[in-house]
């Protein structure tokens, strides 16, 4: 086995290969997509008997953490050919890629994940339940009057990539810095379109994407709505509320810090007339995202708390030690540390037998410092122990908003 980067003249044909077995491409067209994909980040190869059989794809981004940006590699492709399944090949790989991007900067990484489990072995947890909603697009209850639109194609990746990285964010939103990510993704779905509004600048401000198999009813699907203000969420809604002259649903991923039940007509008996249809009123939630960090004391300096601090010492465990060889640069974050919470927080190495102790995995801690869950919480279903009084102060002191990476890869 081989590990090294991918290079497009020579690799191309196979990485095909291993990503039409997994079934992510289907065609020329998501060929061409996938092409752009790879120019976007770090394309790691595994070879076996001299011939790529696994790829794992990272790309450069940042980290709300309430109001400071964090260096994040963002893990968007993990793939392994048919002939290479179960000889650990995409934990190894995946290891090496997050190791690279740590020692060029990265202090978190954020993946989706095919199943709960395996990525937990390099240190990640769940983050927090993402909403998806069914609804039918009449039944938006907004009083705004969506002005006319401008139609957007693929070929306005560059002005779209734009108007996303100036979109509104809240804790935990995630951006990915590659505008490559954005074509690719414009270029990949079924039927994909955009619908935006061009501010006074000339800027794009705020617009949706959608795709769809079915454009005669739908269901539609918005991959992502990109708004900065207010009013600009409200005019993408009533925009797509006049789609629904032809659309019957449209699925769409709840915004963050929003409650969009609030802004539908009668959901309850919607969801009981659509029951079973291919037009089913309803919502799904989900903790499909993980995240763990890679570096703790660049994390820790971007906790500022009003709620007051606390000081404990942190042994912390960090599985992904065991999946890299020992002459990597980067092999974890585990150890013992001193960490202080408070308005300005730090962590050094070292322990203080004069202050308590927390037992924890990385991705339990990060699930933890991020907001996903409480200390306590976490206590009873993760890898976090500690004496009961400091979990308790823990859950006083450490209160966050629910994140949300706002931006699917």
């Amino acid at each position: 086995m081989t590990f090294r980067p991918y290079r497009a003249e020579t690799d191309r044909d196979a990485v095909r290969r291993i990503w039409r077995e997994v079934g992510w491409i289907d065609g020329e067209g998501q060929e061409k997509a996938l092409d752009v994909f790879l120019e976007g980040g770090r394309n790691l190869l595994a070879d076996l008997n001299g011939e790529p059989e696994c790829m794992v794809n990272t790309n450069p981004g940042v980290l709300v953490y309430q109001n400071e940006e964090i260096p994040l590699s963002c893990v968007t492709g993990v793939t392994t050919s048919r002939v290479a399944r179960k000889r650990g090949l995409a934990l190894r790989l995946t290891a090496r890629a997050l190791g690279e991007d740590a020692v060029d900067g990265a202090a978190v990484a954020m993946l989706g994940v095919f199943e709960q489990g395996f990525y937990n072995r390099l240190g990640f947890g769940n983050g927090c339940y993402e909403h998806w909603c069914t609804l039918d697009p009449t039944r938006l209850s907004v009083d705004v009057t969506a002005r006319t639109p401008r139609r957007l194609t693929a070929d306005d990746w560059e002005t779209v990539h734009a108007s996303r990285l100036e979109r509104r964010r809240r804790h935990g939103a995630c951006s990915i810095l590659s505008p490559e990510l954005t074509r690719a993704e414009m270029m990949w779905g079924d039927n994909g379109f955009g619908l935006g509004y061009v501010g006074d600048a000339g800027d794009l401000t705020h617009h949706i994407w959608c795709t769809t198999t079915k454009a005669d009813g739908g269901p539609y699907r918005i991959e992502w709505m990109v708004y900065r203000d207010r009013l600009q969420f409200l005019e993408l809604l009533a925009l797509i509320r006049t789609l629904g002259d032809q659309v019957r649903s449209i699925r769409m991923r709840e915004p963050g810090g929003i409650q969009l039940q609030d802004l539908l007509a009668e959901p309850f008996k919607l969801r009981q007339v659509t029951q079973k249809s291919p037009h089913e009123n309803r919502m799904n939630a989900s903790a499909y995202w993980q995240a763990r960090i890679l570096d703790l004391p660049r994390c820790i300096r971007a906790t500022h708390l009003d709620s007051g601090s606390i000081s404990f010492n942190l042994v912390l465990d960090d599985p992904i030690k065991v999946v890299l060889p020992e002459d990597r640069p980067w092999r974890g974050i585990g150890g013992e540390y001193r960490i202080a919470l408070g308005s300005e927080s730090s962590a050094s190495r070292g322990s203080d037998p004069a202050i308590p102790t927390l037992r924890a995995s990385v991705g339990a801690f990060t699930r933890m410092w991020l907001g996903v869950r409480s200390a306590t919480g976490l206590s009873w279903t993760d890898a976090i122990e500690g004496p009961p009084e400091l979990l308790r102060e823990l859950d006083r002191t450490l209160r966050l908003p629910s994140p949300s990476p706002d931006w699917d890869f």
